[in-house]
């Protein structure tokens, strides 16, 4: 558990020193990487449940990439 806060301070420290404009374009920075993960989760479904088992799973990547 003290990892976890020598991690967290190390990083809110860094946070803390930055100028008012660096703060501001990192936290854009951080706004539009959760957006764009979240587009990825909500618009592209996990195809690759359709199958059963990994040779499946193997074979479906390896046909498309070929194509």
């Amino acid at each position: 558990m003290q990892i976890f806060k020598k991690i967290f301070l190390f990083y809110y420290e860094w946070f803390k020193n930055l100028t008012s404009t660096s703060r501001k374009l990192w936290i854009l920075v951080f706004i539009k990487s959760i957006l764009i993960l979240a587009v990825l989760f909500l618009f592209f479904p996990n195809i690759l449940n359709q199958f059963e088992t990994q040779k499946q799973k193997a074979d479906f990547v390896a046909d498309n990439l070929l194509e």
